[in-house]
């Protein structure tokens, strides 16, 4: 138990500091900056700022989760992905700062709010922890699917990445589900979409 809090408390150090380290290159580091207007820049770091915040809620699911499980392999898929989020949560910041902009000033909320989600959900049951995890990957896919459709067509750099996280956030889903997630019951997914609805509404701004 020790070494899991130090774990923890060590990954929300990273992640609410900005130390947050990536294992995989930036999806389209390759690509030339290009131009943008300053309404359309506006617009990607409003949308990369929710992404990165996004990022701090995965961070602090994944953490709580894997500390609650009951199922040590459970865990170690939990471990595993939150590795993989922490490469989103790296890019994102790193294209905030290419847009000169900065991260929601909400993060440290956001983050305990979604490490109590998360361990709430790990304690009814691990089949149920793993159906949270279905579901928050399936609205997070639904959400960066709408930012592609509204990142500016010049934004290339923001696209590349938004893409490589959607692909990675659909793999996170189908591996909860072939572990033996449970469905929800229908009150939940809604709530968690209100729920995200407004995180997303504050972290665009603030």
């Amino acid at each position: 138990m020790l070494s899991t809090a130090i774990i923890g408390f060590d990954r929300a150090l990273r992640t609410l500091t900005g130390l947050a380290t990536s294992a995989r290159p930036v999806p389209g580091h390759e690509l030339p900056q290009t131009r943008l207007t300053e309404s359309e820049r506006r617009v990607s770091a409003g949308l990369m700022r929710v992404n990165h915040t996004g990022e701090v809620c995965a961070q602090a699911l994944y953490s709580a989760q894997a500390a609650v499980a009951r199922d040590p392999s459970i865990a170690a898929r939990f471990a595993s992905a939150a590795r993989e989020e922490e490469d989103h949560l790296a890019w994102t910041q790193a294209r905030l700062a290419e847009l000169e902009d900065r991260p929601s000033l909400l993060n440290p909320v956001w983050y305990a709010g979604s490490f109590a989600i998360g361990a709430l959900a790990g304690l009814i049951g691990d089949r149920v922890n793993l159906g949270f995890v279905v579901e928050t990957e399936r609205q997070v896919e639904e959400h960066l699917t709408t930012h592609l459709d509204r990142l500016p067509e010049d934004d290339a750099k923001s696209r590349a990445i938004v893409d490589a996280m959607r692909a990675d956030e659909a793999r996170h889903g189908a591996m909860a589900y072939e572990a033996g997630a449970t469905g929800l019951p229908p009150p939940v997914p809604t709530l968690m979409r209100a729920a995200a609805n407004v995180m997303k509404a504050l972290a665009y701004r603030v």
